[in-house]
């Protein structure tokens, strides 16, 4: 199986913490119904409310980039929430070995 796995964390920018957590709430259910989803999970840290992380699993690499580059709330989101991001922490595309 070529599953992925990618966690990404997200942080706020000052003031903007629940304006950006209500936009990445609206991507979750969408995300969730897409093909290939197998688990789309957001969080957010209990030591810095700034920071949102996605815990995502995929049936291929081919199904997150879809996702990715043509889920129109994904699009939407970048268009419309992106504003409230600071800054990408990180993103990191795993696959299971164990």
């Amino acid at each position: 199986m070529n599953e992925l796995f990618v966690v990404v964390a997200l942080h706020a920018k000052a003031g903007k913490e629940a304006e950006l957590r209500r936009d990445l709430i609206k991507v979750v259910e969408p995300s969730r119904k897409e093909g290939g989803n197998l688990r789309y999970e957001l969080f957010v840290d209990q030591g810095d409310p700034q920071r949102f992380v996605f815990v995502e699993h995929w049936a291929t690499a081919e199904a997150q980039h879809k996702h990715h580059t043509q889920g129109p709330h994904i699009q939407d989101f970048n268009a419309n929430g992106a504003k409230n991001v600071e800054r990408i922490e990180f993103v990191h595309m795993l696959t299971r070995i164990a």
